[in-house]
Parts: structure tokens; C-alpha cells; sequence
């Protein structure tokens, strides 16, 4: 998930860094304290669960917000974000100059993609009960991942900027292997990151 941008053209270095939050965010965090070199920027990217209609599959999300959607607490009055518990974050905003230059280079590209918050979760969406939860708390969600808000925070603890990219390979809602789309979603993920190193070269050139 972690990446720079050189002065001629973007390089990236890529980690993989396992599932979920915490493993993204002990791998990140990792790389950028190690590194011989300082990072400009921070990608999480792959593959994720779209919210209908909003990301058909194929599609790309690219995150205009990074939500731990269930960092929090549940009461009998609903759930609770864990800024209402009093401490901590729940979001992180990516750059919104960046986000303008990477949408923009996938809409050059042709390519399908939606500028909305990506969400993080521990545990994947399965059911109709637990979708139209995440939908009633987040109604502008594009897409729901496990990584984004782990390397988010390794970003944020580093003074490095972030941005999260997802492609979509399944609908959120029951959960049906049958109806994935990892090909797809891997091929469209591949032609989103030949439009983010168009956008961060326009970017290193100005």
C-alpha cells in the first residue's frame, strides 16, 4: 500500500501487506519507517465490495473518504462512531486536489469509477440486514474493503498523504461466491492504476 512519486515519473512500492486493518497498518507503517527513502504519497488499493447502484462491478471507487465503519460501539439507541465515544478517529479525507487529478485521468480513460467514501470493516458484509445498516449510516458509501482506514492510519502517524483506490468485484449485500468478479475486478484495478501514475505524473511535472 505504499507508494512515491519521483521527480521525472511515479514509482511505486508495493506491499502486500495481509488482510484486514491491522495487518494493512503494521505493514504500511512498517514500510514507511524502513524505507531509504521518503514517501510522498500512500495507495491502498485492490479489490472490494461495491454498494448497488452506486459501483456496478468492473467499476472503480476511488475514496474521497476512509471510514472505519465499525470502530465504535453499538447501544440500544444505535451505533455509535468512535468520535462520539470521545476519543479517536473514524475517517480519514484524502486529498481532495489528488482525488480531482485521479478521477479525472480514469474519466480520460474511459474508465467506470465513482468518486464516494470507501468503508472499513473487520468482518465482510454477508446479509440484506447488515447492507441496509451500512447503508442507513453511510448513504454515499462506493465500495466496502478491510484495509483502507489501517493504512490511512499508518499514513497519518508519518505526515504522508493517502489515497485509496478499490475495484469492484462484488456487490455488497448476501453473500453469493457465485456472482464475484475477482478477473474483472483485477483487470479494471490495473487500468485504475495506469490512470493514478497519469495523474501523479501531471502532478510531479507541475
Amino acid at each position: 500500500p505504499a507508494g512515491h512519486a519521483g521527480a521525472a515519473a511515479p514509482s511505486f512500492d508495493v506491499v502486500a501487506a495481509g488482510v484486514g486493518p491491522a495487518a494493512a497498518a503494521v505493514g504500511a507503517a512498517t514500510a514507511l519507517a524502513t524505507a531509504p527513502y521518503p514517501y510522498d504519497l500512500v495507495v491502498s488499493a485492490g479489490i472490494g465490495g461495491g454498494f448497488a447502484p452506486r459501483a456496478p462491478l468492473g467499476s472503480l471507487v476511488v475514496a474521497d473518504a476512509i471510514v472505519a465503519a465499525d470502530l465504535g460501539a453499538d447501544t440500544p439507541d444505535g451505533y455509535l462512531p468512535v468520535e462520539d465515544l470521545g476519543f479517536g478517529r473514524s475517517v480519514h479525507v484524502p486529498p481532495a486536489e489528488l482525488t480531482a487529478r485521479v478521477t479525472g485521468a480514469l474519466a480520460a480513460a474511459g474508465l467506470p469509477h465513482v468518486l464516494a467514501p470507501v468503508l472499513t470493516v473487520s468482518t465482510v458484509t454477508g446479509t440484506a440486514a447488515r447492507t441496509a445498516e451500512l447503508t442507513a449510516r453511510h448513504p454515499r458509501a462506493g465500495a466496502e474493503a478491510m484495509e483502507g482506514y489501517g493504512v490511512a492510519e499508518a499514513a497519518a502517524a508519518h505526515g504522508v498523504p493517502v489515497l485509496e483506490l478499490r475495484a469492484v468485484s462484488n456487490t455488497v449485500g448476501p453473500r453469493d461466491r457465485a456472482a464475484w468478479r475477482i478477473g474483472e475486478a483485477l483487470e479494471a484495478l490495473s487500468a485504475g492504476f495506469a490512470g493514478l501514475s497519469s495523474a501523479l505524473s501531471v502532478a510531479s511535472e507541475e
